[in-house]
């Protein structure tokens, strides 16, 4: 074994790292921003879906038209995605503070149900 890689009392090395290739306690250097911005970024992407899932739904209902139910399915599909753009909205202004708290149960069922909502009305629409 070579001197750089023979483990000190502590068990790192002398280059700054335990015996499994990772950093010793207190070398690594958390970015407190990263998470907050990764995150705000895919609540937009989703949002950005979402729309375009709607959109696409309520182009084809409106092309090739089909009971009034149809109508109503799409104009409840769009007002879910008005909920869902809310509780984005919502969550991205959460992380504007240095250390943001974690997502609530209550938002995270919101956004699940409002995400499953849409296809169920998109596979209604395409029954009808």
């Amino acid at each position: 074994m070579s001197a750089d890689r023979r483990p000190r009392g502590d068990g790192t090395h002398r280059n700054g790292t335990r015996g499994n290739g990772a950093y010793a306690v207190g070398a690594a250097v958390r970015d407190p921003a990263a998470q907050p911005e990764r995150t705000r970024m895919a609540w937009r992407r989703t949002t950005l879906a979402f729309a375009a899932v709607v959109a696409l739904l309520a182009r084809g209902v409106v092309h090739d038209g089909g009971p009034p139910q149809v109508y109503a399915l799409t104009a409840l599909g769009a007002l879910v995605w008005l909920a869902f753009l809310g509780l984005a909205h919502r969550r991205i202004r959460a992380l504007d503070v240095p250390r943001p708290g974690p997502l609530g149960m209550r938002t995270a069922y919101a956004a699940a149900v409002c995400t499953l909502a849409v296809p169920i009305f998109g596979v209604v629409v395409w029954l009808l």
